[in-house]
């Protein structure tokens, strides 16, 4: 079933913004688009933390929760950032009280789309 949510920003490529399938849903990557003013924060602090509420947007569409998510994985085109996308996602999870975070890979990238710093995808799972 595919998933969608004004509440995250519009997909601008031939794909969705998530799949379900029964108990699993795969949330195509989001970039820091703020989905009402279409701004994207200048830090990667503040990009990651938006990153994730455009997820936490079509988990909660899928009827999802945060604590279903089971993988992510980042691009950044900054790895030396690295320690400012840990403290937003962290930061992120300790609100939604998940303390056992998401199995992650990180990758650094030449380039994302509208010249952004991070995209993060994810899997979640639910029992």
């Amino acid at each position: 079933m595919k998933i969608y949510t004004k509440h995250a920003p519009k997909v601008f490529g031939p794909y969705s913004q998530a799949i379900k399938i029964n108990k699993l849903l795969m949330i195509s990557g989001q970039i820091p688009i703020n989905s009402i003013s279409k701004n994207i924060p200048n830090n990667i602090s503040d990009q990651t933390f938006l990153v994730l509420n455009n997820i936490k947007a079509i988990i909660k569409k899928s009827n999802f929760s945060i604590k279903n998510i089971i993988k992510t994985t980042i691009f950044t085109t900054c790895l030396d950032k690295i320690n400012d996308i840990n403290h937003s996602y962290e930061n992120f999870f300790m609100q939604e009280n998940i303390l056992i975070f998401p199995a992650r890979s990180c990758v650094e990238v030449s380039k994302l789309p509208k010249n952004v710093k991070i995209e993060i995808e994810a899997i979640a799972f639910k029992k």
